[in-house]
């Protein structure tokens, strides 16, 4: 590995996130100018704005037939987005939580991920399920525009984006994705060299570099909304992305790549279950508390870094590799178990001391 790969994948990097940046910029402007609340926004297009490197690279690499590097950049993006963006939010503050995310949005989240373990199940998942996917995404889309407007428009957000002209926003726009499209393909370069030289499985690239690169704009979109007070756009964008990152980028990487997407043995008894009950860990943290504590963070934060540990010393086949693997499927069900006790019991003692039986 070379000089010039490790600099290509750098690169690559930087314009993803100044691509992403000025894409979320302009869009947001605009959809603020329709009237949307910040919650939609959020969810819409903050979430699919940031989203849009994991697009960019899924995309290209289903078109080059590289499928494990496109499923391992969406399974590893969701991850990180539950696990370490929400954990480091919450860490930072603890988020309060919209109704509407409890009803619909974290459920739908909930749903997507285990669709996505279904129909990779086979160990592909074949065109016609990538249309079903894309589909989805469309009524989804379209369920929350309608909502959106039922809310009202989005009070001074973005503070940054509405004094820009209508014409700079849509140059924003163009520009943001121009650098999108050659930021993945640098960035798609350089990590399969990087995978080659090291002996490592495109799998693994996508599930730890190509996932956490890829999610730095939902870092610093999240991490800004959560110091501002704005924890509806914090939340909304995590939760968008992984809704975006199933339907729409494992669904349109499915239809484009040439056999659809290939779903080998250790992302379909692995990564996809732990996506899975990461998505479905939120439920009880989501529904009950309304809120997500600072110890809760601090939890996500501590199973993202196992998490990426199993990978490191898996990817070495290092002896301690299947043994922190067993405790990280075992240990997703307890975290549950024991955080839906603790929020039903805190729900409940509350509506004790209020003197309403729940």
């Amino acid at each position: 590995m070379d000089t010039g790969t490790i600099l290509k994948l750098i690169a690559g990097l930087v314009l993803l996130v100044g691509g992403a940046e000025a894409l979320v910029r302009g869009s947001s402007g605009l959809a603020a100018r329709a009237g949307l609340s910040q919650l939609v926004i959020g969810l819409t297009v903050v979430a699919f704005g940031t989203s849009s490197p994991e697009m960019a690279v899924s995309l290209s690499a289903a078109v080059k037939g590289k499928s494990d590097l496109a499923l391992g950049n969406v399974v590893g993006s969701n991850i990180f987005n539950v696990l370490f963006i929400l954990g480091l939010c919450a860490a930072v503050t603890p988020l309060a939580v919209s109704r509407q995310l409890i009803r619909l949005d974290v459920p739908i989240m909930v749903g997507v991920s285990l669709l996505a373990l279904l129909f990779g199940w086979d160990g592909r998942i074949s065109r016609p399920e990538g249309v079903f996917l894309v589909m989805g995404l469309i009524l989804y889309v379209a369920v929350l525009l309608r909502l959106g407007r039922q809310a009202g428009p989005a009070e001074g957000f973005p503070p940054r984006a509405r004094p820009d002209p209508v014409g700079l926003q849509v140059v924003l726009v163009l520009s943001g994705l121009a650098l999108l499209g050659l930021g993945s393909r640098w960035l798609v370069s350089g990590a399969v060299s990087i995978a080659r030289g090291f002996g490592l499985s495109e799998l693994i690239i996508g599930l730890t570099i190509v996932a956490a690169g890829t999610s730095l704009p939902e870092v610093a979109s999240s991490v800004m909304a959560t110091l501002r007070g704005q924890r509806d756009i914090a939340v909304g964008n995590v939760v968008g992305s992984n809704i975006f990152n199933i339907l729409g980028v494992l669904g349109l990487s499915a239809v484009i790549a040439p056999a659809g997407i290939r779903v080998v043995k250790p992302a379909l008894t692995f990564d996809l279950p732990i996506m899975s009950a990461v998505a479905f860990a939120c439920l009880p943290i989501f529904f009950t508390g309304h809120r997500i504590a600072r110890w809760e963070g601090w939890l996500f934060l501590f199973y993202y870094v196992a998490y990426t540990a199993f990978l490191v010393l898996d990817a070495q086949d290092h002896d301690a590799a299947p043994v922190l693997g067993r405790f990280l499927l075992t240990f997703v069900i307890p975290l549950t178990v024991i955080t839906l006790g603790v929020v039903v019991a805190r729900h409940r003692r509350a509506h004790r001391h209020r003197g309403v039986v729940p």
